[in-house]
């Protein structure tokens, strides 16, 4: 049988740290494909993705705020981070977690929590810089270019579709996925604010 299948501890050590899966899934999906980690890490994936869409739908009325300051003062920032209970709350693996999306939000200086925050007003002014930009191009591939433009301005100004500081190759929205399937709550980032010293308020802009 597959399951019983032996694993080097030092793969399931490894796949464990790609994955932040449990070490018995790590053994399983090792043990699934014999001992192939990168095909053992795509299971794990797969599997942590699907997992996270069934609980998206789950009520976060717990959490916690957290904050951040940087560079001597000059930047701070602010996160509200929900969950189901107050046991994932104060589950210190949530809290880096939390940390971690506060170093990055100090970091990458993104505007809006997803692309359904993104102003109406906003989003029709980028659309017609870039329509004005390929004007000159066939209309039948006009409409695929511009979404491909505005695609890339959600990636730079939307939190969760940007690429996590510490691991460009994982965007937000796969980091916060991750920890879902590892802790089996529902995790949303509400919202979010970034202060640096200086800057024009909304009003000054």
């Amino acid at each position: 049988m597959k399951a019983t299948v032996d694993i080097d501890p030092q793969l399931v050590k490894k796949l464990r740290e790609k994955t932040n899966a449990g070490m018995m899934d790590c053994k399983r999906a090792l043990a699934e494909t014999g001992g192939d980690l990168e095909k053992a890490e795509t299971i794990l994936r797969t599997k942590g993705i699907a997992s996270a869409s069934k609980k998206a739908s789950r009520a976060t009325r717990e959490g916690i705020v957290a904050s951040y300051i940087h560079l001597q003062g000059k930047v701070g920032v602010l996160v509200e981070v929900n969950c189901e209970t107050d046991f994932v709350a104060k589950n210190e693996n949530f809290r880096v977690f939390v940390k971690d999306i506060t170093l990055h939000i100090a970091a990458a200086h993104p505007l809006y929590v997803s692309r359904e925050d993104v102003p109406v007003k906003t989003m029709e002014t980028e659309r017609t810089i870039y329509q004005a930009q390929v004007k000159d191009k066939p209309a039948n591939v006009v409409n695929k270019i511009v979404d491909g433009k505005l695609d890339k301005f959600y990636s730079t100004v939307c939190l969760l579709e940007q690429g996590f500081i510490k691991n460009p190759d994982q965007t937000i929205n796969d980091l916060v996925k991750a920890k879902i399937a590892e802790l089996g709550e529902n995790i949303v980032v509400r919202r979010f604010t970034r202060y640096l010293v200086g800057e024009a308020l909304p009003a000054e802009a």
